[in-house]
């Protein structure tokens, strides 16, 4: 089973600008909003001259960004500026937060390690001939790309070359984010934070099973810490607030049935999304803003983001060691579901009714039908009328 995703592990998130047909930001496109990002305006002749560009060209791709969601103004005599100007992503910024945070954070340009792979023999055994695990967590290799393919295609890319244990990459834009049964995962630049984290585990899938829901209840502490309360969780893989999709999690596995398993963690979250955006979605949609509440103070996308990766890790170390049956009631304790009748559509296009009981040790979904119990490790949960 080496280098075949385990099915039952390829839980994945669904962006909220999927389908929409948008243009794709292009890294000159990014260096342009850079140059807008202070809020002021920049004539059309500076920026070309600042990023060796022509006047033309420089139109052509703000009116792109434009399409991708961001919103300009222009004015003749001034120039072009930003109505609303990102916050972009700030590796340096994120790094340093890490560590007030106490996360343990590589420093930039650390070469990561060759992956080893490990030998059966050379395995330290405990008396349940089960492998003994380092639960210390690795120094974070955190980068940060205005635009990539994917960034869990990328950490996958890179596992054959390098240990991508404890390896973090944050996009302010994705060209080809995958999502649930081959649709399109995107995002809004300066609008989301989107991230994946490489992680190894001496266990297989078995152990593994849960991993998205542990996921799902670190980002939830996370977004409490930083003061966004009422963010719940939907099985398997969804962040909601109100019954609105906030964002959700992705995760791929490469390994064998046994272990060694080589994981990718990524993780989506809407945090300004415009209000023309959420009128071409087929589903209700939120965000961090409308979570934050009017009055509340600017989001700081670095921050958040350090946090996220400080509580992802955090969970990612307790999970190697103890699975996923320590966290099991506080993740009920966070289902937006839960004890609620709901219609579960499966793979195969079939549907099941029940009351949500909650989720087994190996966070399978447990329906109850009166005194029968079913449990389900794949499908999509919808809430019915009683």
């Amino acid at each position: 089973m080496r280098g075949v995703r385990n099915p039952r592990l390829f839980v994945t998130l669904q962006g909220f600008a999927a389908g929409l047909g948008r243009s794709v930001l292009t890294p000159l496109s990014f260096t342009l909003l850079r140059q807008l990002s202070d809020g002021h305006f920049h004539s059309g002749e500076d920026l070309a001259e600042k990023v060796g560009l022509t006047r033309a060209r420089v139109s052509q791709l703000l009116r792109q960004a434009e399409t991708a969601g961001l919103s300009l103004e222009r004015v003749r005599g001034l120039g072009y500026r930003l109505k609303a100007a990102p916050d972009f992503l700030d590796a340096n910024a994120v790094r340093s937060m890490l560590v007030d945070f106490g996360a343990k954070v590589a420093k930039p340009g650390t070469p990561a390690p060759k992956p080893q792979a490990p030998v059966e023999e050379d395995l330290a055994l405990n008396g349940n001939d089960r492998p003994v695990i380092d639960p210390t967590p690795p120094a974070l290799q955190v980068e940060v790309s205005d635009q990539m393919d994917s960034t869990s295609s990328e950490l996958l890319r890179r596992a054959p070359r390098r240990d991508i244990h404890g390896a973090v990459l944050a996009a302010e834009w994705q060209t080809s984010g995958r999502g649930r049964h081959g649709r399109a995962w995107s995002a809004i630049a300066g609008g989301s934070i989107t991230f994946s984290i490489g992680w190894r585990f001496e266990q297989g899938a078995g152990f593994l099973a849960g991993l998205s829901l542990a996921a799902g209840v670190a980002v939830a502490r996370a977004l409490e810490k930083e003061g966004f309360d009422g963010v719940e969780l939907k099985w398997p893989n969804d962040l909601v607030f109100r019954h609105h999709k906030l964002g959700g999690i992705l995760i791929e596995v490469n390994g064998d049935a046994l272990g060694p398993s080589t994981v990718v963690i990524g993780v989506g979250v809407n945090v300004r999304m415009p209000r023309e955006v959420r009128r071409e979605i087929p589903q209700p949609v939120t965000d961090l803003q409308a979570v934050a509440g009017r009055g509340a103070r600017p989001i700081d996308r670095n921050r958040v983001l350090a946090r996220l990766i400080s509580e992802v890790s955090s969970m990612l170390a307790a999970y190697a060691e103890h699975g996923f049956a320590p966290i099991a009631a506080e993740w009920q304790q966070r289902h937006a579901y839960q004890g609620k009748p709901v219609k579960l559509v499966l793979p195969d296009g079939g549907a099941v009714k029940g009351t949500v009981a909650g989720v087994d040790a190996s966070g399978a979904l447990v329906l109850a039908d009166g005194p029968r119990r079913s449990r389900f490790l794949s499908g999509e949960l919808s809430l019915r009328r009683a």
